[in-house]
């Protein structure tokens, strides 16, 4: 009898389908809420007399004339240049990955393919790193940026988030590599390879999926990094994150909440789309590494 005759009694279904949709409102509710909020003013959405505010936009009917308004999104990407900030991000984030995935499929290879002992001891050094909080490795390139002037800029802080993100990068693609058999690269060079062709024109299109979860994962580090981009960017600089915080406002200066919640929701949208974009390969790609063999 096959999995598919085994048919679950219909108590179990509605358990399991009540459940996976239990989980999903809870999931997605957050996001919910805070779109629909960021649609408000700051009196509706954060209303202390009437929560129902938030939906009948009392206070945003009398500002505005009509329940919505996106005076959030126009005060935080017109008035004060959110879209700088979002270019700033993509800048970043498109090298830091491209930077990222080059050393790592070139060192995670070739430790793979490596006989020698120093390449264990080589995995060890870059897991200790990743080991260690980020904050205190950036203290470390602070005196050296303002010493040579290179403080404040995207190219400064791509650098460290590649330092940073590159040891788990490399323990990844390493696992991925070690699970494709070694008699491919020596089928490839049978056939008159050299050991880069074989790499590129036989191990890469295998690797694909690893590839693109690695990448996944270092442009989430560069997308949502705060403590980095905080401290190394200057103002007119700053990504989306330190960007979002600054509209909190500080003890000295006033922030305006409305346009950093719309800011928020700005920001998750394009991590939402890329990560249903990528879905298949992030999957087979975390599952990929987990068999040798």
């Amino acid at each position: 009898m096959t999995s598919n005759q085994i048919k679950r009694p219909l108590g179990l279904q509605l358990l399991i389908y009540g459940f996976v949709l239990f989980w999903l409102i809870l999931a997605a509710f957050p996001f919910i809420w805070t779109m629909w909020g960021s649609f408000k003013v700051e009196l509706d959405f954060f209303s202390k007399a009437d929560w129902t505010n938030v939906f009948s936009g009392v206070r945003t009917q009398a500002v505005y004339g009509e329940s919505f308004t996106g005076a959030g999104y126009e005060g935080a990407w017109i008035q004060e240049e959110f879209w700088r900030a979002f270019l700033n991000t993509a800048i970043v984030c498109f090298f830091t990955v491209l930077i990222s995935l080059t050393l790592a499929t070139l060192g995670g290879y070739a430790l793979s393919r490596s006989g020698f002992r120093y390449s264990f001891w080589l995995l060890i050094i870059a897991l200790v790193f990743r080991a260690l909080p980020p904050i205190t490795l950036v203290s470390g390139y602070l005196q050296p940026f303002y010493d040579w002037n290179v403080w404040g800029t995207l190219p400064t802080t791509i650098i460290v988030l590649v330092a940073i993100n590159q040891p788990f990068t490399l323990w990844m693609l390493h696992s991925f590599f070690q699970t494709i058999p070694k008699e491919l690269d020596e089928s490839a060079k049978v056939d008159g390879c050299t050991q880069f062709q074989a790499f590129r024109h036989v191990i890469i299109p295998v690797m694909w999926p690893g590839v693109i979860t690695a990448g996944l994962f270092s442009f989430l580090l560069a997308y949502n990094d705060f403590a980095v981009t905080a401290i190394l960017l200057s103002q007119e600089n700053q990504t989306m994150v330190p960007k979002i915080a600054s509209f909190m406002g500080t003890t000295q200066t006033e922030g305006n909440i409305m346009f950093a919640v719309a800011a928020v929701v700005s920001a998750i949208i394009p991590l939402f789309i890329l990560v249903m974009f990528f879905q298949r390969q992030l999957v087979s790609g975390l599952t990929a590494g987990a068999v040798k063999g």
